[in-house]
This record gives structure tokens, sequence and C-alpha cells, in this order.
């Protein structure tokens, strides 16, 4: 039987950063917030058309999501070679926690997503600083995103920790549905991004946090694991 291993996930611990980074910080900060609004704005609007479109607005971007509620589908797991090996093992416990988060992903991971990467681009000042949330009034943006993040979380965390984990000959954890690993890493990681948003932490350090669980998105994605 072949089975999936898990690799080991760490959470970022909110540090400082001293002055000594310099120009080369804020340097780093503009580059990535820049990137990923730039990424943003091209999902948002499709293909490239004649004319040039413009990316979406602050207020149409910025908005509150509302709470999930979980309702029947017609949603069905995959179990795709390897999986199909370990298909004893999936409970229907985990087949209601990977359907429920895929009714949150494919409603709103994207527009969540998005407000992330245009509030680290937001705060960035001028002079290339991205810790003054007075810059043209961040903070309404700050606060509505961190709400959006702690709800999703608070939808996400029961149903990815519910998931079953076994472990392999060797006493590595692996998830035996398919797709249950890149599910706790989204939540997982987009938990480290809520974290480090709220204590402040530069744009540079909550970043590798930010594309891993945008890595796992888009594991989900193409995965088609949530197609119905």
């Amino acid at each position: 039987m072949h089975e999936m291993r898990v690799s080991e996930r760490s959470r970022h611990v909110p540090g400082t950063v001293t002055r000594s980074y310099g120009r080369n910080v804020r340097y780093l900060a503009i580059t990535f917030a820049a990137a990923t609004i730039a990424l943003s704005a091209a999902i948002a609007v499709g293909p490239k058309s004649n004319a040039d479109p413009q990316p979406p607005s602050n207020d149409q971007i910025m908005r509150p999501l509302p709470a999930i509620v979980p309702k029947s589908t017609g949603w069905t797991p995959k179990f795709p070679y390897p999986y199909d090996q370990t298909r004893n093992r999936v409970t229907p416990a985990d087949i209601q926690a990977e359907g429920e988060m895929c009714q949150w992903y494919n409603a709103q991971y994207q527009i969540l997503n998005d407000q992330i990467g245009r509030l680290q681009f937001n705060r960035i000042s001028p002079n290339g600083a991205d810790s003054d949330y007075g810059v043209e009034s961040i903070q309404p943006q700050f606060d509505m995103v961190i709400a959006n993040i702690d709800r999703s979380l608070d939808f996400l965390g029961p149903r990815a920790q519910a998931l079953t984990q076994s472990q392999d000959f060797a006493g590595d954890n692996y998830f035996p549905i398919y797709e249950g690993q890149a599910f706790y890493g989204l939540w997982q990681e987009l938990s480290n991004v809520g974290n480090g948003i709220k204590v402040r932490q530069a744009d540079w350090f909550t970043g590798p946090s930010y594309l891993r669980m945008k890595r796992s998105a888009s594991e989900i994605h193409r995965s088609h694991v949530c197609d119905q």
C-alpha cells in the first residue's frame, strides 16, 4: 500500500524588525505587496482585453463576508491513485468536514485572498514603511479583513482538525482523504497570517505564511477536489 506523508508545518513566531534591515526590508515589503496585488487584480479581471482593465477598487474588495452556513450539496469526495488505497480509512466525518470546507473555499477563499493582498499593499506608506496603520484610513480595512479572517478560521478550524490523520510505517502522519493535507495547511497558514497582521508584523514577515496559504489553495484548485 502506498501511503502519503504529511510534511511538518511550523508556525512562525511573532518577532520584531530591527532597524538594521533598513532599506532592504522596505524594498522587500514593497516588492512582495506589489506582486501580490498585481496577481490578485489579474485573477479578478480575467483574460486581458484590448483595453487594459482597471483593478477593483478598495470598496469593491473590502467588504464584510457573511458566515458560511453549510447546506446539502451534490459534492462527493474523490479517490484518485494512491488515495484509492486509503479509502477504507476515510470516515463519514472526514467527508462531511471536507465537503463543508469546499463550500467555504468556493464561496469565499478568492475574495479573502484578494482582501489580504490589498491590505498588505495599501498599508505601505510613501517612504516604504508598512507598519503605519494610519495611512489612508487603513484601520477600517484592517478591522474588516481581520474580522473576515477570524470568521473563516472559526469555520475552518473545527473541520480541518476533525480530519483523520493516520501514521505510515515510519510513524509519519498523513491524511487518508484526498487534499486533506492541503485544507489543513490552508487553515494553519491563514491562522498564521491573521496572527501576524493582528500584531502589526511587517508585510515581509507575514509574507511566507501568506505564500504557503496560497500554495495550499492552489493545490485545492488544481485538484478539482471541490468540483461537483
